[in-house]
């Protein structure tokens, strides 16, 4: 009982520390602050709500409808030997590559709360399902902050290479535990009206939570900066990295990138580092995904009774083999061409996007997935069909 007791005050004292310390840093640098905020609310406002709204919307709406019943029909034979999870995996796969972080893992809790995937595979899924788009890696990262479209896919190949093998690894993971077999769960759906009117209200707060946490993520990283909280840091990380030939800078970025993901991504600069360890750090921050998109994703997990370590664990292996793939593979292709510009401009670009044609590209795509997921559909159903005729006959 005294360590128990022991313990919840150390906790206490720890968030009260963190609490007055930000307020004394919100004291003096108010305008910073306030500038840090602006800009997390033009990123919400001119990249996140359009890109990531359409998404969502698919998302639910292809659960709620009974659509991932007949994906996973189909896919079943390739999620199954895979990765040890039901064809409806697939689902949450693959929006999580197309349409970045967090939709895989929104649609991850969403089939395990609609009950077509059980807690283990659910958790499993949630390892390697939420993942970066290609929009953002091959143009922010690639073109934008390496100037090279060539870098661009390379790290979106191993970003994606990296999730499977992720996958893979953790189908062996929760082997003691019993997954539900297949055909056991009974899931209810909705109506068409009831699923889309539910689509657009619960993409709508999801958009919502992820702005939240951008914003105030946005604002911390920048007082850390300011405040020297991040030197303290970095001198520490240096100190580990010192052994691969890490500097103080490279520490710096990485540190932030471990934070906030675009802001890490995008401070690469020429100063970080020779090309292979640029490559090598953008790789494992892109696989991290840093603390932002994680609060977004235990947001979600909220009261589904989900765990969180299963998720972190596989994010950081994530990072780790796509760190490792991309020190091997740099050092056998052609790519050292001319290193792009300063932090500031990447995120005045990646903030200076037009809404609209963020908007109509993403409805674009996600009209594009809807209709590529109907036509399976159809045809699950159709085989279906001709397959219960033959039995009668």
């Amino acid at each position: 009982m005294a360590r128990l007791f022991s313990s919840r005050l150390l906790k206490e004292a720890i968030y009260a520390l963190a609490l007055a310390l930000c307020a004394m840093a919100l004291l003096l640098y108010p305008t910073e602050a306030v500038n840090a905020a602006r800009e997390g609310l033009r990123l919400c406002g001119n990249v996140i709500v359009p890109s990531l709204f359409p998404f969502f919307v698919l998302s639910n709406f292809c659960v709620e409808v009974g659509l991932i019943r007949h994906l996973g029909r189909l896919l079943e034979p390739l999620m199954r030997p895979l990765f040890r999870v039901s064809g409806a995996c697939a689902s949450a796969f693959v929006l999580g590559i197309i349409g970045g972080y967090p939709v895989g893992a929104r649609t991850a809790v969403s089939l395990y709360e609609k009950g077509y995937i059980s807690e283990d595979e659910a958790e499993r899924l949630l390892a390697f399902c939420n993942n970066c788009g290609p929009a953002f890696i091959l143009g922010v990262v690639g073109a934008g902050v390496f100037a090279n479209s060539k870098i661009g896919l390379l790290l979106y190949l191993v970003h994606i290479l990296a999730s499977v093998l992720v996958g893979i690894l953790f189908r062996f993971r929760g082997s003691d535990r019993i997954s539900l077999p297949k055909g056991s769960i009974r899931v209810e759906t909705v109506s068409f009206a009831a699923a889309f009117t539910g689509s657009i209200r619960t993409a709508l707060q999801s958009t919502l939570n992820i702005c939240a946490f951008v914003l105030f993520f946005t604002v911390v990283t920048r007082l850390l900066v300011l405040s020297g909280g991040i030197s303290i840091l970095t001198g520490i990380l240096s100190t580990l990295l010192l052994p691969l030939g890490g500097t103080e800078l490279a520490a710096e970025k990485l540190l932030i990138g471990a934070i906030e993901l675009s802001s890490g991504v995008a401070s690469l600069s020429a100063a970080a580092g020779t090309l292979p360890m640029r490559l090598a750090m953008a790789a494992f921050i892109l696989g991290w995904a840093g603390l932002c998109v994680h609060c977004q994703v235990l947001s979600f997990l909220g009261g589904s009774g989900l765990s969180s370590r299963t998720y972190l664990l596989g994010k950081l292996l994530h990072g780790l083999l796509s760190a490792g793939l991309v020190a091997v593979l740099v050092r056998i292709l052609p790519l050292d061409l001319p290193i792009s510009s300063l932090y500031a401009e990447q995120i005045s670009a990646m903030i200076g996007l037009d809404f609209s044609s963020a908007l109509t590209a993403s409805t674009l795509i996600a009209a594009i997935v809807w209709a590529v997921f109907s036509v399976i559909s159809l045809v699950v159903m159709a085989k279906g069909s001709r397959n219960r005729r033959r039995k009668r006959v």
